[in-house]
């Protein structure tokens, strides 16, 4: 049998009440309700206070236990807190008859319009289909929302693209519809790619999986003439029905975009290769060779010269050296654009001078720097 005794107390809605009409109905019903919401305040408060007391209780039983458990206690020490668990145990003895009074309290409390129900859900959303604004901004403009959109939600675009089970995705899309839009979907594709160019195959894969499914959720969506969150369920029911036909298109969408991103990481690749190239190029010196290398080839005590930029360092080094081999080493960082000083035909003075000297300079002339010139830093 249904038991229907919690029925029995029930406080009847104000407008069902009888008064005399000499008195003021409205005030007496906004009167009655009043003091009936300061009663449930009051046992709200009482309820509140001893949950308080509680916790502080149970701290300070703790703090007991501890010193009870140290073995510095002087005897005297050891009486008083043993004093002190005696005193804290009658204390909850005291805070649980407390709680018995309120909770029976709080049943023996007729039902009242406000307590016989509560909200099921704060509110109800009805999805509508969103406006196409998007004719209406300029490519900045739509390129600053999906960027914003990514920074705001990359944590959950990221945990979607690596599920694998369809079950996974259905409820993660329930439980955030605010990724079901196209804004996901280019996340996703940009991403596969990203993957791809990093040769990471096997992950890019899983994740064009479930591009294919939000593009599915968004095209059935729009064939339907209606917000997408209203009909991702529509897809996962099709897609778990494993029909044949349907699993064939899917596939055969998943398997061209996956060879789509291929080819699209492919000419990424060959772009920044391209754009490699060409920086390796400006930095190639006046005669064509590069700084770099020019600078890994040199003797040691070429190399500190060039690092240090010490003239006198250099022109002793120089006088040092075979004068072939001094000239093969200056002319490379001449041609390559390193740092070649000003310098005179004294430089090489010292190189030896049974040898005919060149009309050139082993050193070229080059102009001061402008901060030189005027004195500025």
């Amino acid at each position: 049998r249904l038991d229907y005794s919690k029925w029995d107390h029930i406080e009847i809605s104000d407008d069902e009440d009888e008064t005399h009409p000499n008195i003021d109905t409205p005030s007496l019903f906004r009167w009655r309700h009043q003091a009936r919401v300061d009663r449930m305040e009051e046992q709200r408060r009482e309820r509140e206070e001893l949950e308080k007391k509680k916790q502080d209780h149970k701290k300070k039983v703790n703090e007991v236990q501890q010193k009870l458990k140290s073995q510095n206690l002087s005897e005297a020490e050891a009486s008083k807190v043993t004093a002190t668990k005696e005193q804290l145990a009658k204390q909850e003895e005291e805070f649980r008859r407390k709680e018995q009074e309120l909770t029976k309290k709080e049943k023996e409390q007729p039902w009242n319009i406000d307590t016989i129900c509560k909200d099921g859900f704060s509110k109800s959303a009805i999805n509508k289909k969103p406006k196409d604004d998007d004719k209406n901004k300029t490519e900045e403009e739509i390129f600053e929302e999906q960027k914003k959109f990514q920074e705001d939600h990359k944590k959950q675009l990221q945990h979607f693209g690596m599920l694998s089970k369809a079950a996974d995705s259905k409820k993660y899309l329930q439980d955030n519809p605010h990724l079901i839009n196209e804004k996901t979907a280019n996340y996703l594709v940009i991403w596969c790619i990203d993957l791809q160019v990093e040769e990471k195959t096997s992950l890019m894969e899983q994740v064009a999986h479930q591009t294919i499914v939000l593009q599915f959720i968004l095209q059935l969506a729009l064939k339907l003439d209606t917000d997408p969150r209203n009909c991702f369920n529509a897809f996962f029911t099709r897609f778990e029905a494993a029909n044949a036909d349907y699993m064939e298109s899917f596939n055969d969408e998943l398997n061209s975009f996956k060879k789509r991103v291929k080819e699209r990481a492919d000419i990424r690749i060959q772009e920044a290769m391209k754009r490699y190239e060409e920086e390796e190029r400006q930095k190639m010196g006046p005669g064509g060779l590069h700084p770099g290398d020019v600078m890994e080839s040199l003797p040691q005590a070429l190399r500190d010269c060039f690092e240090k930029q010490d003239i006198p360092m250099l022109q002793k080094v120089v006088a040092e050296m075979d004068p072939e081999e001094a000239k093969y080493h200056i002319k490379r960082c001449v041609d390559s654009g390193l740092w070649v000083p000003n310098a005179n035909a004294e430089v090489y003075e010292e190189v030896d001078s049974s040898e005919p000297q060149s009309s050139e300079p082993l050193i070229s002339e080059a102009p001061e720097p402008q901060s030189k010139k005027d004195g500025t830093e």
